[in-house]
């Protein structure tokens, strides 16, 4: 039986695990072809081990033993040049385009006195970095003349604020002008434009040291383990649950990816457990 999303082909950044992996796998569960890109190496301000390629090609492999086409693409999503051609060339061998889910991004914790490139890291690959991936897009989907969909990853600190996270913050705070700002500039070429915006994810961006110590400054390292932080991450929802799954935020970008959502632009969708209320 077809998918939702038969022969479409679907452009996911940060593919190579946790959520864009997440994604690039449901969406491929529903017919689509897939596009992988990731930057696949450290960046040096961010405090947790990046995805590796064998984490994206791990990514290609599981799209492919759905009976799905892959195209793996090793890019930075700041280095418009690089990523334009790569998409450019993408989108050529597979055809077409017509789905973006603008999903990476990186995590990090510092107070107002961070260093000048951690801020700038920041911003780079979590607010100009989906700029990038959507100007690399549109004109492939233009090109179809059969409208798409674009999905941005924000986060519930898209619409609250945390401490010691206002590069975070300010960033993806941004995401949700820039969702809305797009929409009204590509509806009329029938190209939707939401955004998501998870809680905590059960991924690597949260499950390291450095957010452990966030979480829990007054234990000991050794102490600070996902079942013992497990409560303390509760804290931040309103159901009572210490994150979500990966598949929750891919659920969401397949549905508005899907002719269900044809009519549904310029939405800010928490998937966040109540944390954006709290």
């Amino acid at each position: 039986m077809a998918g939702r999303l038969q022969d479409r082909v679907a452009l996911v950044t940060g593919a190579a695990r946790g959520q864009g992996r997440g994604i690039a796998v449901r969406l491929a569960q529903e017919g689509a072809d897939i596009i992988a890109v990731d930057i696949a190496a450290p960046i040096e301000s961010v405090f947790y081990p990046l995805a590796t390629p064998e984490d994206l090609a791990g990514t290609v492999a599981q799209v492919e033993a759905l009976g799905r086409r892959a195209v793996l693409v090793t890019a930075d999503v700041r280095d418009f040049g690089t990523l334009d051609a790569a998409v450019g060339d993408a989108v050529a061998r597979l055809g077409r385009l017509d789905i973006v889910a603008a999903n990476a991004a990186v995590y990090g914790v510092g107070t107002v006195g961070m260093p000048e490139q951690t801020w700038q890291d920041m911003i780079d690959v979590n607010l100009t970095g989906v700029w990038h991936t959507v100007k690399a897009a549109v004109p492939h989907l233009r090109a179809g003349d059969d409208g798409g969909s674009i999905v941005i990853t924000g986060s519930a600190a898209s619409l609250r604020p945390y401490p010691e996270a206002s590069h975070y913050v300010a960033a993806k705070h941004g995401i949700v002008g820039l969702t809305r700002s797009l929409a009204l500039e590509l509806g009329p070429d029938r190209i939707r434009v939401n955004s998501v915006h998870p809680t905590g994810v059960d991924t690597p961006m949260i499950h390291n040291p450095s957010v452990y110590a966030l979480f829990a400054p007054d234990l000991p390292e050794h102490e600070r383990t996902r079942e013992t932080l497990a409560g303390r991450f509760q804290t931040v929802n309103v159901l009572p649950i210490p994150w979500i799954d990966p598949v929750d935020i891919a659920n969401a970008v397949l549905w508005l990816s899907t002719e269900e959502a044809r009519y549904v632009t310029g939405v800010a969708l928490p998937i966040d457990a109540g944390a954006s209320i709290k």
